[in-house]
């Protein structure tokens, strides 16, 4: 087996160990595995592969689907696996930001608490979408500037942008809510983050969970500016794919202002999460009518209320 191969098994081999640890699916931990075992009985080299066929050689391995796909592509062009640095809790991305030309520490620190992205796939689709842009002292040259050097880091003149299918907010709430009410209730497996943490304490609750075809990762935000506001138990981010694409995250926070005050929402889906919790209102008083009853309508939003 060729060390690039060796590598590439290995690191899946040790996130399906993980995983396992961390009570996830067994068909995660399974397919990992199973990708890691193919890979190991490979003849041939995997950067020789990737560099011939691209993105559809390894597809085209023995249980290799579009996000394990865009794990060993990431290994292969950077040399980390974001996901295993995640599930070992050390995870950095102000850090890994700073390798960006032009990104200093500064710079680092406001990308990663606008836009609550911590991968450099995903801060190449935010350079892209406009996002990126609109951060403070950034703007569309800088971006620019920022994204051809995201492109030439990554190994691509071209974006390949991530799929834009996102779990509906109803299924992204659904899990913020089975988070929080299992860490309240210590059921959770616990890990260490490297950051701010110098006691090295195993404090971060992590959930794996299913939903239909989407698979979840939860925890809370471990960030500077979470801690600087006192939210590292309120703001919960939510990593997601499905066997056909490749991973995306969001954000979910408590509103402190605005219509949605009080209630848990999405970031950079708000108005989507508007709507949904004015459809849930009007379904709890269709259903009171149905019943017969005489209730007040209930206040907007309530289910969503911590």
């Amino acid at each position: 087996m060729s060390s690039i191969n060796q590598q590439v098994a290995d690191r899946l081999r040790e996130g399906a160990d993980l995983l396992e640890q961390q009570r996830a699916d067994g068909f995660r931990v399974r397919a990992y595995r199973g990708a890691a075992d193919a890979i190991a009985r490979l003849g041939r080299d995997l950067t020789d592969l990737y560099e011939q066929e691209g993105r559809e050689g390894l597809l085209a391995l023995p249980g290799v689907g579009a996000g394990i796909a865009g794990a060993i592509e990431e290994i292969l062009r950077t040399g980390r696996w974001s996901q295993l640095e995640r599930l070992r809790g050390m995870l950095d991305a102000e850090r890994l930001f700073c390798a960006v030309p032009g990104v200093g520490k500064v710079l680092s620190r406001r990308i990663h608490d606008c836009l609550h992205v911590d991968t450099l796939e995903a801060l190449e689709v935010a350079a892209h979408d406009g996002r990126l842009a609109a951060v403070p002292g950034i703007g569309l040259r800088r971006a620019a500037i920022i994204r051809g050097a995201l492109g030439t880091m990554l190994g691509r003149a071209r974006p390949r942008l991530r799929a834009v299918d996102e779990p509906p907010v109803a299924v992204l709430l659904d899990v913020d809510a089975e988070y929080r009410r299992d860490a309240a209730a210590g059921r959770l497996p616990r890990i260490a983050p490297r950051r701010f943490n110098p006691d090295g304490e195993a404090w971060l609750p992590i959930l794996h969970t299913d939903r239909g075809t989407w698979h979840f990762t939860a925890m809370f935000s471990n960030t500077a500016r979470a801690h600087e506001f006192g939210r590292t138990r309120d703001w919960v981010v939510i990593y997601f794919h499905a066997d056909h694409q490749e991973e995306g995250q969001r954000t979910i926070v408590t509103e402190t202002h605005g219509p949605l005050e009080g209630s848990r929402v999405v970031r950079g889906r708000e108005p989507e999460c508007h709507e949904h919790f004015m459809e849930e209102r009007c379904r709890r008083e269709r259903s009171a009518a149905d019943r017969g009853g005489d209730r007040e309508p209930s206040p907007p939003f309530t289910s969503a209320r911590r």
